[in-house]
């Protein structure tokens, strides 16, 4: 357990390091500033776009695919929004933690925005791979695909699932603490049984939505290239399926790059033995800085996110890809299929 032993300072506060000079050179306000700037920017115009795709007419699965997207830019957008509002004008004005914030509760939002903001990318890519995965290896168990309002009740629930697992340190399980070099405040990674708890399940949820969704898209594509390497299917055309697919794979690899490093970290802190010679609340040195570096590479997550569906979209595909064209859809898999069936899909795919 802790030791609050100082009855003027929140419990977020872990000393004697807490509040210590930070190096000036990791902790550039200009670097900060240019890097909120810049995801901001991406996910605005990635925001403009999809406004721009959705007043298009769709099909059911692509208009639920663009729902997830549009889920997921909005996430991006105002996790970066809340930290940069917070650490930008630390950076510039250095302002005292323990002062400005004696009882926590800045310290406790920001970690309560941190995980959400953090593990609801993970989780909307775990959906959606599971929603492209039941279109394409099932697209006839279905009606025509999620609609819209399934679609944003399913984004809906993934918002308070992430908001829930954001509470539970404010519930008693774990601690939201001031990270180094003092800009920031996330979970703890100390060997109190409550904190190693969170810790484990937020690494190790993350986790299990980066392995869902690879095992599902890995199917998906497979799933896919049967498709369009079968040179007797011709039903329909469409392509679609192709440009939704290339996005997802794009966001899972993303995610999978910047997220791995940190989620890695979280479980082999959380299971290793503490070090001798630290009291209860303080962690090395060595662990914070590895902290801050992997937490900043998950944050180009956020960044990057957007430039997926601005860059992957159809029209730029074709200028990079001249011979990127409609192909023969999933139907052809299914030659048996319901000739009912068959016409309510084909009449379907006009509408792309």
């Amino acid at each position: 357990m802790w030791d609050n032993s100082t009855a003027d300072t929140g419990s977020c506060f872990r000393w004697p390091n807490a509040t210590e000079e930070p190096p000036a050179a990791i902790s550039s306000p200009w670097f900060s500033a240019a890097f909120g700037a810049a995801g901001l920017g991406s996910n605005l115009l990635a925001l403009g776009v999809l406004a721009s795709s959705s007043r298009k007419r769709h099909s059911r699965s692509r208009s639920s695919f663009l729902v997830f997207l549009c889920g997921l830019v909005v996430t991006d957008f105002l996790g970066l929004l809340v930290t940069v509002s917070i650490v930008v004008p630390y950076h510039f004005v250095r302002f005292d933690w323990c002062r400005l914030d004696p009882g926590c509760r800045l310290c406790r939002f920001m970690g309560l925005a941190m995980v959400f903001f953090g593990q609801c990318p993970l989780l909307l890519g775990a959906a959606m791979a599971g929603e492209r995965f039941a279109g394409i290896t099932r697209p006839f168990s279905r009606s025509a695909g999620l609609s819209k309002r399934r679609a944003w009740t399913l984004v809906g629930a993934v918002w308070a699932a992430g908001f829930l697992l954001g509470l539970l340190p404010l519930l008693g399980l774990g601690h939201y603490t001031l990270q180094y070099p003092g800009s920031w405040c996330f979970l703890t990674l100390v060997h109190d049984a409550g904190d190693v708890a969170f810790n484990l399940l937020f690494a190790l949820l993350g986790l299990v939505c980066v392995g869902l969704s690879f095992l599902l898209n890995t199917v998906s594509v497979v799933t896919l290239c049967r498709v369009y390497h079968d040179a007797e299917a011709a039903q329909r055309r469409r392509d679609s399926e192709v440009e939704m697919m290339v996005q997802l794979v794009g966001i899972m690899v993303i995610a999978s790059a910047c997220w791995l490093p940190l989620l890695i970290l979280i479980v082999q802190t959380s299971l290793r033995s503490p070090p001798p010679g630290l009291s209860p609340p303080q962690i090395p040195r060595g662990t914070e800085e590895l902290l801050l570096i992997y937490l900043r590479v998950a944050t180009w997550n956020q960044i990057l996110d957007p430039w997926v569906y601005i860059l992957f979209r159809r029209a730029v595909l074709r200028r990079i890809y001249p011979s990127f064209r409609p192909r023969p859809s999933i139907v052809s898999l299914y030659p048996a299929i319901n000739p009912s069936l068959r016409r309510k899909f084909t009449q379907e795919s006009v509408l792309q």
